[in-house]
């Protein structure tokens, strides 16, 4: 089978990080070759920017300033890591991808979506993901579940509601533009629970995939 890229996307406090290192482990008792990554992040160059753009020091960061930094993290991390991930044939789990942009950035920050588009195609040389998981809750219950202190929030984490509220709407449009990829995960539900969801998906994805390679 040739190889896959599953992104996990959501607002912080979603339950997807927890999900993608769950699902990472079944995968690999079931013999597929795994790799674990992040946006922004993901290789030496990514985690430098992911310091400056999380780093709550940096408030007067320009909506498109912060735009072009994650599509210059994520043109490093599709050269150093994804596409070769994906040349040997492995299964690249994500947390963060083209989504978080169209929803941070665009709907969020309220930057023009053809703008996001036009970056991050350059930065991805028209990579796209195979499947996303889009884990779905309410902005109030995502802060609630982080229950950290406002000086440990980075600086999106810092933003008041409205914008998280507009984030979550760009996740939920993202899941319209793109039905044939995306799925919504409840993320009310327990973490068993929505892991068996998110199996589901997954599995199905998987077998369908390998009976087009035939």
């Amino acid at each position: 089978m040739k190889g896959k890229l599953i992104v996990f996307e959501g607002i912080d406090g979603s339950g997807k990080t927890t999900q993608m290192q769950i699902l990472g482990r079944r995968l690999e008792r079931q013999g597929f070759p795994v790799v674990y990554t992040r946006e922004p992040g993901g290789t030496r160059v990514g985690e430098s920017i992911r310091g400056i753009l999380l780093d709550p020091l940096y408030r007067e960061m320009e909506p498109q300033t912060e735009a072009l930094l994650y599509a210059a993290a994520r043109a490093q991390h599709v050269a150093q890591l994804l596409q070769p991930a994906l040349a040997a044939g492995k299964v690249v789990l994500c947390d963060r991808f083209l989504g978080s942009s169209l929803a941070y950035q665009g709907f969020g920050r309220g930057l023009s979506l053809e703008f996001i588009d036009h970056i991050n195609n350059l930065a991805t040389g028209g990579l796209k993901p195979d499947l996303v998981l889009i884990f779905d809750l309410s902005p109030c219950l995502c802060l609630k579940r982080i229950g950290a202190q406002v000086n440990e929030l980075d600086r999106l984490e810092r933003e008041e509601m409205a914008f998280h509220r507009r984030v979550r709407e760009g996740y939920l449009t993202l899941a319209r533009r793109e039905p044939a990829c995306c799925r919504v995960i409840d993320g009310r539900q327990t973490v068993e629970q929505v892991h068996e969801t998110v199996w589901r998906e997954v599995e199905r994805f998987l077998r369908e995939a390998n009976a087009g390679n035939k």
